[in-house]
C-alpha cells in the first residue's frame, strides 16, 4: 500500500482504537511510526487531527470532518489492490486437469472455450485417466482439479455438476439394435467388452447390482477403442452416453431397460485453498 494511504490507516485505525499503541499493534507498525504518520498528515493539512493526552487521543472537530474521507480512500485502495491481484492472477498461470476420456472430449472443449474468451492468457494441461488415476493425481497435487465420476475418495471436496445416463452400445448389425431399449439381461447372450482397466468400476458394479455376470471377452479402458470393438462386431458393451458423441457407422446406442446414471462433479483438494484461476474455472464448470 502506498505510503500515504498508510498514513490514512494510521489515521482511522488511531481513532478507532483511542490510542497510539493499539493501532500500532492492528498494523503491525511501531507506535512511534504510526504517531509520526498523523504527524505528518497533520503538517500536510495544517490541521489538528488528534488530541494528545494521559487518558490516549481524541479525535478533533476537525479530524472527525475529514474521517469518512479517509475511510473512504482506505476502503477503495483495498478495492483497488484487489482487483489488481485478480487481474493479475488471471493474465498468465496454468490449470491443469484430471479428466476422464469422454469428458475431456464431450464435455470441456466448450466449457474450455467459454473461459478462455474471458480469460485468453491461461493455459490448460489436460490429464487424461480413469477416475482412480484422477483421484491420485488430485489428491498428489499433479492436478489442479478434477471432472471424475463419483464417488471419489473422501479426503477430496466435490461440487456436482450433472447426472448423465449409460447406455447400451451393440453393433449395429445385430437384430437387438433396432430396437428401443437394450435388456440389460441380453449382454448374457453376446460377449462382453468391459470398458475398464482394473476391477471394481462403474460398469461391473452396474452389471453386479443387477445380478447380471456377462461372458467378458476383452477388458479395455480406452472407450474409444471399445467402440471401435464394438464396430467390428466382437462383442457388446456399456458407455457413458458422453463416449458415444455423434453417429458413428456400425454402432448402435440404445438406453438400458434398467435406467443407470454416473454423475460427474468438480473434484478438488481445497476449493478455499484454490487459485484465482481455478476458483474462476470452476464457475464455469458449475454454470
Amino acid at each position: 500500500m502506498e505510503v500515504s494511504v498508510q498514513k490514512y490507516q494510521a489515521f482511522v485505525e488511531t481513532v478507532e482504537c483511542g490510542s497510539f499503541t493499539r493501532a500500532a499493534e492492528k498494523l503491525h507498525y511501531t507506535q512511534s511510526g504510526v504517531s509520526r504518520m498523523i504527524r505528518d498528515l497533520e503538517t500536510e493539512w495544517k490541521l489538528t487531527l488528534l488530541e494528545r493526552g494521559r487518558g490516549g487521543v481524541k479525535v478533533t472537530a476537525e479530524g472527525r470532518a475529514l474521517l469518512p474521507y479517509a475511510k473512504s480512500v482506505c476502503t477503495e485502495a483495498e478495492r483497488l489492490r484487489s482487483r489488481a491481484d485478480e487481474l493479475r492472477g488471471l493474465r498468465a498461470g496454468l490449470i491443469r486437469i484430471a479428466a476422464l476420456p469422454d469428458v475431456s472430449a464431450g464435455y470441456l472443449p466448450n466449457k474450455l472455450a467459454g473461459f478462455l474468451e474471458k480469460y485468453p492468457e491461461i493455459d490448460f494441461e489436460l490429464l487424461i485417466g480413469d477416475r482412480t488415476e484422477g483421484e491420485k493425481r488430485v489428491l498428489s497435487g499433479e492436478a489442479d482439479l478434477g471432472v471424475l465420476s463419483l464417488p471419489v475418495s473422501p479426503e477430496l471436496e466435490t461440487e456436482f455438476l450433472e447426472q448423465e445416463p449409460f447406455l447400451a452400445v451393440l453393433p449395429a448389425d445385430w437384430p437387438e439394435a433396432g430396437g428401443g431399449v437394450f435388456p440389460v439381461a441380453g449382454f448374457l447372450d453376446h460377449p462382453f467388452l468391459l470398458p475398464e482397466k482394473e476391477d471394481g468400476g462403474e460398469i461391473s458394479a452396474l452389471l453386479e447390482s443387477c445380478g447380471i455376470a456377462p461372458r467378458v471377452r476383452l477388458r479395455c479402458g480406452d472407450e474409444q477403442a471399445v467402440l471401435r470393438l464394438v464396430e467390428r462386431g466382437l462383442g457388446a458393451s456399456i458407455l457413458p452416453a458422453m463416449a458415444v458423441v455423434g453417429e458413428r457407422e456400425g454402432v448402435a446406442a440404445l438406453p438400458l431397460d434398467v435406467p443407470a446414471y454416473r454423475s460427474l462433479a468438480l473434484v478438488l483438494r481445497s476449493k478455499k485453498a484454490a487459485s484465482l484461476a481455478v476458483k474462476r474455472f470452476m464457475e464455469v464448470l458449475e454454470s
